[in-house]
């Protein structure tokens, strides 16, 4: 694991903390699509990487500066070296300054990777305020100290909730990561994810109707490829939603962090998703998704498997047309037009099996052909004409050309993949 603290340049003292576990690239910049973005004039968009190299020592941390300003490694100009612990890093003269930690995991229970919608995103950042634990010699990452077992950081109280992180802010709400210290929900003490509707929200009636229908959607749905619903409630006129914490991280983050995968390995995490979709348009009536994108499809740390996430989008199938919901590149025709089908959520499977293999944007395969516009992937080289067909099925223009339900889709994709 390599940590990287943001230091104030005179008193040293640590302002921001990014850890990143399992990465084997680190781009730092001012541009916003930097894994750390560090929003300052002397710091080029795309400042410096650091890079995870095998040499005959083992595996080391090298840093490769592109700045236009310089990069300087413990006061020293560099553009090309190895990193060593506790290194200082800073981004131009009178620049940013970090601090490179590269240490072990620690053996102790340490903030795992999650994502999307304000989940856990690889390379998590942490605060500095309203530490409940003052002990010495715990691992940067940490959640719970390893002396007495209390949270390291609490930032406030939630009901019975202890808000240890903040991970994710977005239009409709903020998201934490919280201690359930007394064991409200199952009788034992764990961590959970707690989303609260961001207050300027609170005025607008359909973001309103989105936010509750994640919980009553989750309430009833039991599915090991869906968070487990825990609570929902009204604190201080403000509403939150207590959910399952989901240990991993989304395939949006997973392909821009570590490249493209194995035909194989895209495969086999669209024929899970198609498995959880199944489940969902078989219920009473049947739900729509309407918003499958990488984003949103997290793989689970411990053993390879999807979880789909964000439900704020679900609509029942039959209710009458809606608010146009939808990722572009991976929403259907018809769902752009506010009238999904079950099909539409099938038409996503395409695209995201595009990014998936290619690590690419699916709006940059998709051309006109004829009266309307479809995807071309005969020069993607990992795309067989096999899996080439399935990928056209399913996303035809017309829902009725597509594959009928998520399991005909699903046998299709293991056919092509033996």
């Amino acid at each position: 694991m390599i940590t990287l603290t943001l230091l104030e340049k005179s008193t040293k003292t640590p302002l921001k903390q990014w850890c990143f576990e399992g990465s084997t690239v680190i781009r730092i910049g001012r541009a916003v699509d930097n894994h750390v973005v560090l929003a300052d004039n002397l710091v080029s968009r795309y400042h410096l990487e650091l890079k995870l190299v095998t040499t005959a020592r083992g595996d080391d941390w090298e840093v490769i500066s592109q700045g236009t300003n310089g990069t300087f490694l413990n006061s020293s100009l560099v553009t090309k070296c190895t990193l060593t612990d506790n290194s200082l890093l800073q981004l131009a003269q009178g620049g940013p300054l970090l601090q490179v930690q590269i240490q072990q995991l620690s053996p102790v229970f340490t903030l795992p990777s999650q994502s999307g919608g304000g989940e856990i995103s690889q390379g998590f950042t942490l605060g500095f305020s309203g530490s409940s634990c003052t002990h010495e010699g715990n691992y940067p990452g940490n959640v719970f100290c390893v002396h007495c077992g209390q949270p390291i950081l609490v930032q406030k109280t939630i009901r019975d909730y202890q808000v240890l992180r903040t991970l994710g802010k977005g239009g409709m709400g903020t998201t934490y990561l919280a201690w359930d210290a007394v064991g409200e929900i199952t009788g034992v003490p764990q961590l959970l994810v707690l989303k609260q509707m961001n207050a300027d929200m609170v005025k607008i009636p359909k973001a309103q109707e989105l936010f509750e229908r994640e919980a009553s959607i989750l309430k009833y749905l039991n599915q090991p490829g869906i968070p487990k619903y825990y609570d929902f409630f009204v604190e201080d006129g403000k509403k939150y939603l207590a959910m399952e914490l989901i240990h991993g991280q989304d395939l949006e983050k997973r392909i821009l962090l570590t490249g493209p995968v194995t035909p194989k390995q895209a495969i086999a995490w669209m024929v899970q998703t198609c498995d959880i979709l199944d489940y969902l348009h078989h219920q009473e009536p049947p739900l729509i998704h309407r918003d499958i994108k990488p984003a949103n499809l997290m793989v689970r740390g411990g053993n390879n498997s999807i979880v789909v996430l964000d439900f704020g989008a679900v609509k029942e199938i039959g209710t009458k047309p809606g608010t146009r919901i939808g990722a572009e590149g991976y929403c259907a025709p018809e769902q752009e037009r506010g009238q999904p089908l079950t099909q539409s959520d099938l038409y996503a499977i395409g695209p995201t099996l595009i990014f998936l293999l290619t690590g690419e944007n699916p709006l940059k395969f998709y051309r006109q052909r004829g009266r309307n516009f479809r995807f071309d992937v005969k020069a993607i080289p990992t795309i067989t004409n096999q899996l080439r067909q399935v990928i056209e099925c399913v996303t035809e223009p017309l829902p009725r050309d597509r594959y009928h339900t998520a399991q005909e889709l699903a046998q299709a994709l293991i056919s092509v993949s033996n």
